[in-house]
């Protein structure tokens, strides 16, 4: 079977939307997309039930509008349905495990609600084996053509391992035809700071080893993706807040996060938590080591 790009559905605005950018994304990587709607409560495929005594009724039409609507934008896309009886955590976490990336909805969170993203989704990002990307129902809206994006925008920390990160952030950027940005951001530190501002010999000295590092990083990556047009950026400002900035107005915010333990609560650092709640365009987790 072709790989598959897997998109949670339960008919709110926000997976609707995130089934039209899985649409997109799955036809410009050549993957199959499924569509997966998981409900404990989904009955045993019943045979020749007429839809008024269904149990699964509603189930089934929200996945058939979204896979006509689908179909009707991508008439080459290869779409599967999926309803699977089980809760949404486990079913998809198990679809991650099957599938090069899962792409959920996510609300547009500001200010008390960017805490609460959800419990389903929050466990999903930190659990699941595989990229996840969010996508906010605003992106998708009907109405004028936006303004065309020009970028993937990958944040990177130049220590431990990027190898997942990097290759999923360079193949984002090809199979759009957009360049990357990678983006650096490096606090700077006390001892750097003066009463008229900061010390100029240690910021550029900051700078310049970053950019170094960066550059090392980059450089086995942009052999292996020789049609991306690469740039670096290195900012001094909190890791957060730098790639936030960055990726405004971009196609895609790429972040990663350790491998989850197993044992151990999902966790995401504070660039992953700062992208997820804050940045305005679709952003991809990828767990790496």
């Amino acid at each position: 079977m072709q790989p598959v790009l897997t998109v949670g559905l339960d008919g709110s605005p926000e997976s609707l939307a995130a089934a039209r950018w899985a649409a997109d994304e799955a036809e410009k990587r050549g993957l199959t997309l499924r569509l997966l709607h998981a409900w404990p409560l989904l009955a045993t495929e019943p045979t020749g039930v007429p839809s008024e005594v269904d149990q699964n009724y509603w189930a089934k039409r929200l996945v058939h509008t979204a896979r006509a609507e689908l179909q009707a934008r991508h008439p080459g896309l290869t779409v599967v349905e999926s309803l699977v009886a089980d809760d949404a955590e486990n079913a998809l976490l198990q679809a991650a495990s099957e599938s090069e990336m899962i792409v959920l909805g996510s609300r547009g969170l500001e200010l008390v609600e960017s805490y609460f993203l959800g419990d389903i989704s929050m466990a999903v990002v930190g659990r699941a084996e595989r990229p996840v990307v969010l996508v906010r129902a605003e992106a998708q809206e009907e109405g004028p053509a936006p303004a065309p994006v020009s970028r993937v925008v990958v944040a990177l920390k130049l220590h431990g391992s990027s190898e997942d990160l990097l290759d999923f952030a360079f193949h984002s950027a090809a199979a759009r035809d957009v360049p990357l940005l990678a983006v650096h951001g490096r606090s700077v530190p006390l001892h750097a700071r003066v009463p008229w501002g900061v010390d100029h010999d240690v910021t550029e000295e900051m700078t310049r080893d970053a950019e170094a590092q960066l550059s090392a990083a980059l450089r086995p990556w942009s052999e292996k993706y020789p049609q991306v047009d690469v740039a670096e950026s290195i900012r001094l400002a909190s890791p957060a807040k730098a790639v936030v900035q960055a990726a405004d107005g971009a196609a895609l915010l790429v972040v990663g996060r350790r491998e989850h333990r197993r044992g151990m609560a999902p966790h995401l650092g504070p660039v992953a938590q700062a992208a997820i709640h804050h940045g305005r365009c679709p952003v991809a987790v990828v767990p790496h080591g």
